[in-house]
């Protein structure tokens, strides 16, 4: 989902966690937001309003009387104009008040116009979160519409450890990104591969690629965003599994093979864009191989099975199936002939020769390749927008 021109509310209410409202106000702004905040009362014991200000650009409202000299009223006009609301972190104090529909101050007030998305980030003490009061108001709130962000397990500010942190603001960044995406994945089943895959030479050593997962992990994400439920198998990376996507870690190209085609018959959609290795070694060592002497180390290789096209040859009807094609050269040429090679509905590829490589980039160029013959580039964008560029299109063939 596109953060970039949003204009979002950040509710802050009177918690030690207070501090982290901030950081998340900083990535807010830093994808193009225009963020403005609301402050309780106790807020300024922990962070000032002026810090919100400086980093927002925005006025920081504190008060049901911050209003306008022009007449207007703030908390109302900011509720119209709130394209998403996010209150974290989210006390007691205001869950009760929200599922109690009582408006007191600024922010319990505004809560009450506002129709826009809204999302609460709930942050106490253990004791008080598992108190039945505010477990009935979570689920109160929870039918009234609002999208809770349950609370991490960790050490407390007052000493103990428990459920109660609120998560971290990358995390919370991510979940506000997924309110505001379309649903139109709702219901459906999506399996998506990702990263290289390594063949062992030896115990030490292996065969592999440059492959860094990004767009695969872009893909997994977007898509539970989206509505879906997501599984994405995945070859060794250093990136954190997507919130919400179940992960499956593999290493060779057999591994991964078995765990996809052990999952394909129940997947609505199956997005290929793991790097799979060609070729493996015939026969691993088992120990280290030393220097020998020796002008070179014969290597016999042999071909790994070609998961996208046993994909393609056991897709069901009603299956989506999209491939991925890294070409150095001959982009076009290569991608149709895949395309064809491998039945499948839709065939992504992008160039990884040069300075155009996508390999471990955050940005990426794709060129789409229909099976009805129909292609279309798309500019060099970031990757988790190109995922979404992607399932645009995805969504619309898996309802044909």
């Amino acid at each position: 989902m596109e953060i970039n021109g949003k204009q979002i509310v950040l509710g802050v209410c009177g918690g030690i966690a207070a501090y982290k409202s901030v950081e998340l106000l900083r990535l807010l702004v830093k994808q193009g937001a225009r963020v403005r905040v609301i402050m309780t009362e106790n807020v300024r014991y922990f962070v000032g309003p002026l810090t919100f200000e400086a980093l927002s650009g925005e006025p920081v409202c504190t008060s049901l009387f911050d209003d306008r000299e022009d007449g207007s009223i703030r908390h109302i006009e900011w509720a119209r104009q709130a394209d998403a609301v996010i209150v974290a972190p989210a006390t007691a104090n205001i869950l009760g008040k929200l599922a109690g529909g009582i408006a007191d101050d600024a922010l319990s007030t505004f809560m009450l116009a506002v129709t826009s998305p809204r999302m609460l980030c709930p942050s106490m003490n253990s004791a008080m979160y598992e108190n039945r009061a505010v477990q009935r108001n979570l689920d109160t709130l929870e039918q009234d519409g609002y999208v809770i962000v349950e609370p991490g397990t960790g050490e407390l500010a007052c000493g103990t450890s428990g459920v109660g942190r609120m998560p971290e603001p990358a995390i919370l960044f991510d979940r506000l990104c997924a309110m505001l995406s379309p649903k139109d994945l709702t219901g459906r089943k999506v399996l998506v591969t990702a990263g290289p895959t390594c063949e062992a030479i030896d115990p030490v050593r292996f065969i592999s690629n440059r492959s860094s997962g990004k767009m695969g992990y872009a893909l997994a994400a977007a898509a539970e965003y989206r509505g879906a439920e997501v599984v994405l198998v995945s070859g060794p990376t250093n990136l954190a599994p997507p919130v919400n996507v179940e992960t499956v870690a593999v290493e060779s190209a057999d591994q991964m093979a078995q765990a996809v085609f052990s999952r394909m018959a129940d997947t609505d959609i199956i997005v290929k864009v793991a790097a799979v290795g060609d070729y493996r070694v015939e026969t691993p060592a088992d120990r280290k191989i030393k220097k020998s002497g020796q002008a070179g180390l014969p290597l016999a290789l042999v071909e790994n099975i070609d998961i996208l096209k046993e994909v393609g040859a056991r897709k069901k009807a009603g299956q989506v199936v999209v491939g991925f094609a890294a070409e150095t050269h001959d982009l076009a040429a290569n991608a149709r002939a895949k395309l064809a090679a491998k039945k499948v509905d839709l065939l992504v590829a992008n160039p990884v020769a040069g300075d155009e490589t996508a390999f471990g980039a955050d940005t990426n160029q794709a060129t789409l390749f229909y099976k009805d013959g129909t292609e279309e580039q798309l500019p060099r964008m970031d990757k988790a927008k190109l995922a979404h560029a992607i399932l645009d299109r995805v969504a619309k063939l898996a309802v044909k």
